[in-house]
């Protein structure tokens, strides 16, 4: 981390993070009943929103990477698929691969997770170490059970979009899949409580 992300407000990365996310929310609400003739070909609301959410992350991950001199493994994939998926939407005029590109990251995280299980290592402990104190033992619990969620979130992706109106969608992907992240880890506390290492480091040096 450099010394300038040290010294940022602590609101920066949250905003740079979830700005984008709320933005397409607010937008899609704004045009979602409405369609739009560029260049010849007639496009609905939300694959304009699409359109402008692209440049919008790439930004904001752009200026997170400026301000703090990294990005995680997992905003680089997010911007990566956004700009494909979203891409193929806009190109194809067809919001089908959007609505897809939360499957395909959950499967992606997940699959990591459970080859780094088969290997008999915890990938997860690789990139949350620093925000999340574990012994080997809380580690590999946690990167079980998150490999799983993540697994069931790409199949309760592909329910909801295959099955419900692009209103319940945008809903579920703003807020559902956020909170259902959440929850995950509140419910998580006695995990962290019986393998968490930070207390037994601060006996230590007592």
């Amino acid at each position: 981390m450099t010394d300038d992300a040290k010294h940022l407000p602590k609101w920066v990365k949250p905003a740079l993070e979830l700005g984008p996310i709320v933005a397409f929310f607010v937008a899609y609400l704004l045009v979602r009943d409405r369609s739009f003739t560029i260049g010849g070909r007639e496009y609905d609301g939300f694959i304009v929103v699409t359109a402008g959410f692209i440049p919008l992350i790439l930004i904001c991950t752009g200026i997170l990477w400026k301000l703090t001199g990294k990005l995680s493994k997992m905003q680089v994939v997010t911007a990566v698929l956004i700009t494909i998926f979203g891409g193929l939407s806009v190109w194809l005029n067809d919001d089908r691969f959007f609505k897809m590109k939360p499957t395909l990251i959950y499967l992606l995280f997940g699959g990591a997770l459970g080859v780094g299980l088969l290997r008999g290592e915890s990938w997860l402990k690789l990139v949350m170490e620093e925000a999340v104190p574990l012994d080997d033992e809380g580690w590999m619990i946690l990167t079980r059970r998150l490999c799983g969620f993540f697994f069931g979130l790409a199949v309760l992706n592909e329910v909801i979009w295959r099955t419900q109106s692009t209103d319940t969608w945008v809903y579920f992907k703003t807020f559902g899949l956020t909170a259902a992240i959440f929850v995950f880890f509140m419910t998580q506390g006695k995990l962290f409580q019986e393998h968490g290492t930070e207390k037994d480091s601060k006996g230590d040096g007592a």
